[in-house]
């Protein structure tokens, strides 16, 4: 599984942007796909994600209301889009995704896109 992400940028506090996340190789073994970010000097964290199949999404609590998971099944492509931008959003912003492999979960990443909000 390749991901590769796009879309990332400079924009200012309350702006808005669309990530993107394309998706190649045995993309129909993926089991969850999601979307993370590591702010400058700080943990890799969690953001969104599709869960039960796909059925239902998922945010973490500083995105909610602002952020929106979705994907594109024809396109192989997940997108994150971001409303409201804040300062505290830029981050670099990884795609992953985990596919279930014979010996364990395997864990795939993107390269990332970054996105500074300034204030």
């Amino acid at each position: 599984v390749h991901l590769e992400e796009s879309g990332g940028g400079l924009v200012q506090a309350g702006d808005s942007l669309r990530l993107s996340c394309a998706a190649s190789g045995d993309i129909s073994s993926i089991h969850t796909i999601a979307w993370y970010r590591q702010a400058p000097g700080k943990q890799r964290e969690w953001v969104a994600q599709f869960s039960s199949g796909g059925k239902n999404t998922n945010y973490t609590d500083s995105v909610k209301g602002r952020f929106t998971i979705s994907r594109d099944n024809a396109k192989s492509t997940m997108y994150l889009t971001m409303n409201g931008l804040r300062s505290e959003d830029t981050a670099v912003y990884y795609c992953y995704a985990a596919v279930a492999g014979w010996a364990g979960t395997l864990h795939y990443w993107g390269q990332g896109t970054r996105v500074t909000v300034s204030s």
